[in-house]
């Protein structure tokens, strides 16, 4: 496991302390009891306390099974990105990231395809699978006639993370499509829903997410399953063959309760006979590309250039 960003070591865990010591003017994440802290979550910003930013360049379209998805359409298009936001599979949308999504469109030349799949508690799995599933092969069908290239690549943050890793198995066992997405970056994602160590393990620190709101989300997506039921491979993609799938990037922070599920995928992806870049970013905390700091700066460039390039 190679560290990366050490350097910026300093500014990190300055960061994730002024995040701590401001911890309780924020709502807990991951209460599957408080509908009041669920909907204060999905007015605002990932990690943030005010309403996303809606920029006019992205689209709202509905596709196939009336699936809804968010477009950024650049002059340029080399490639479509089907991107999966996070936000603990009960909140976040689409429409949450549009300065990033935008960006990342016009400096990658790809059309970006954001997912506004169904959330949990109202609709838990499969819901939010069967939406990503659905955006993706409307992809396969038809991002020839739309956007002139066949060249798709997927990927998502955290819980986003998770269900585009569900999304390409989904894919290969249900449909036999493989090699169609020549790419998957895979930031911060839970594969493991009974808990690896460093979940269990982290305990209750108030960064964007510790042991009991990942539990919390858990309960939210997964309703009535214990720790057995949700070692399922369609659940848990840590459990699943790996054969077949696309080069990854992967990449988590030491600071983050899911770093474990990372290393672990890592090392199953490539063993499955997959290329795979692990990015391990020092002190950083979950979620971390949310915030104004140099190695999210340095991340997002490390993020357009695998999607650029794969």
């Amino acid at each position: 496991m190679t560290i990366t960003d050490e350097d910026c070591l300093a500014e990190t865990l300055t960061f994730n302390a002024q995040f701590e010591a401001t911890a309780a003017s924020r709502p807990p994440r991951g209460q599957a009891s408080s509908a009041d802290v669920l909907a204060l979550l999905r007015r605002n910003r990932l990690g943030g306390d005010t309403p996303p930013v809606r920029l006019p360049q992205g689209q709202d379209r509905v596709v196939a099974g009336g699936v809804k998805v968010r477009a950024f359409v650049p002059d340029h298009v080399d490639g479509v990105y089907l991107h999966i936001h996070g936000g603990g599979w009960a909140f976040g949308s689409a429409d949450g990231q549009d300065e990033k999504l935008w960006r990342l469109a016009v400096e990658a030349r790809l059309a970006v395809m954001s997912v506004d799949y169904r959330l949990a508690p109202e609709h838990p799995f499969p819901a939010g699978p069967d939406d990503c599933e659905a955006a993706a092969r409307w992809l396969v069908d038809h991002t020839e006639a739309e956007f002139g290239t066949g060249r798709l690549l997927i990927g998502g943050e955290s819980a986003g993370a998770h269900l585009s890793v569900l999304t390409l198995l989904r894919l290969r066992d249900r449909h036999s499509i493989t090699g169609t997405f020549r790419g998957a970056h895979l930031a911060f994602g839970p594969y493991d829903l009974s808990m690896t160590p460093s979940q269990r393990l982290f305990g209750s620190r108030r960064l964007l997410s510790n042991s009991h709101s990942v539990r919390g989300s858990y309960e939210l997506f997964t309703p009535g399953m214990g720790p057995e039921e949700r070692r399922d491979p369609e659940v848990s993609p840590l459990y699943a063959d790996l054969t077949g799938l696309p080069p990854a990037r992967i990449v988590v922070g030491t600071q983050d309760p899911l770093l474990d599920d990372s290393l672990f995928l890592a090392q199953r992806w490539q063993a499955a006979g997959s290329p795979v870049q692990l990015g391990v970013v020092a002190g950083a905390m979950h979620g971390f590309t949310l915030f104004p700091l140099t190695i999210t700066a340095r991340e997002q460039q490390r993020e357009r250039d695998f999607l650029a390039g794969a």
